[in-house]
């Protein structure tokens, strides 16, 4: 039997027991061009919450009674298709589920390399690592010498931001964690110069300090009260790079827009937000770039793994609750 979670109501804040349904059905089977994947790893990325929101967005809401959306990593198992061998690792939405058919043309899935570590691919190879590089690259724009500060800076994505700002040249990189542990990881492990626990510690405060000179470039993974403070603080022609804002994903309420956007217009600032998938035909060049600092030793990662399909909800709370360090994955 094919066991998958369902969408079994609109979530009020946090994803709970009522928000999801583990039913079963009958293993499908593959036709003519097809291959029956096994569903092995699920990422566990942000954007799952707000897809299962009835609000718009870049995809339209998952619907009640279907499968939650989700990147994942499977295993082909039987193929009637040339483009699919048994055995070969693919990526794609596979969704929170045991079994999927693979198809091919435009909707297929990608094909892993032989030797990437599945892991690697949903972290570093993936879309945090994609999202990292072009958000600070492409739309940040990084200067040589930059004063960098970014939220969410031991997430998956925050954590490779804060390297590569480091391994372009910045002058600078600051990151906002929520415990002391992960400032630690960030400065001993990451090589970020400061950590701020934003939980313990003023960081309107703490960020002057840091950076006297303000904030060349802001990498907002929170949004909410942090993004204002930050705003208040852009050094001349800084720059904002709106790639979440988890802090408000679990509001019951809209959200309010920050008090502290008139400091764009003085300070000649410019903040602008990004889809990754705008970004799909070039991530060959990013990956090239990634596996190159990997093998230097200059880029490092971590994963934060959980057991079985059921565990996949509370794994998705780690990201909004500060449990995890690093890239949160299911292992199926």
């Amino acid at each position: 039997m094919n066991h998958r979670l369902l969408l079994a109501k609109r979530p009020t804040g946090m994803v709970d027991a009522s928000t999801v349904r583990l039913d079963e059905v009958p293993v499908p089977e593959p036709g003519p061009r097809e291959a029956l994947v096994r569903v092995r790893y699920l990422s566990i990325d942000p954007t799952i919450r707000t897809w299962m929101d009835d609000a718009p967005g870049y995809l339209p809401p998952i619907g009640i009674g279907e499968v939650i959306r989700g990147a994942a990593i499977g295993e082909i198992e039987t193929s009637n298709s040339d483009h699919y061998a048994v055995g070969d690792l693919v990526f794609g939405m596979l969704g929170w589920q045991e079994f999927t058919v693979a198809t091919e043309g435009a909707g297929g899935l990608q094909t892993l390399p032989p030797g990437v570590e599945p892991t690697l691919a949903l972290n570093i190879f993936g879309v945090n690592g994609m999202t990292a590089y072009f958000g600070l690259l492409d739309v940040g724009q990084l200067r040589e010498g930059d004063t960098v500060v970014i939220s969410g800076a031991a997430g998956a994505t925050g954590s490779a931001v804060g390297q590569i700002a480091k391994i372009k040249g910045a002058g600078k990189v600051v990151g906002l964690a929520g415990t002391d542990d992960k400032c630690r990881w960030i400065v001993d492990d990451l090589g970020f110069d400061e950590a701020i626990n934003y939980k313990t510690e003023h960081v309107g405060r703490r960020l002057r300090d840091a950076c006297p000179k303000g904030i060349d470039l802001y990498f907002d993974n929170v949004g909410g009260e942090i993004l204002d403070t930050c705003l208040g603080q852009l050094a001349l022609r800084g720059r904002v790079v709106l790639c979440g804002a988890i802090s408000t994903y679990n509001d019951k309420k809209r959200p309010t827009g920050p008090g502290n956007y008139r400091a764009l217009i003085g300070r000649r600032g410019r903040m602008e937000g990004f889809i990754i998938l705008d970004y799909a035909d070039r991530f060959p060049e990013a990956q090239t770039a990634m596996l190159g600092w990997l093998a230097e030793g200059k880029l490092h990662h971590a994963e934060h793994v959980v057991d079985g399909l059921e565990s996949a909800p509370d794994a998705l709370n780690l990201l909004f609750t500060g449990g995890n360090a690093g890239k949160v994955i299911v292992a199926l």
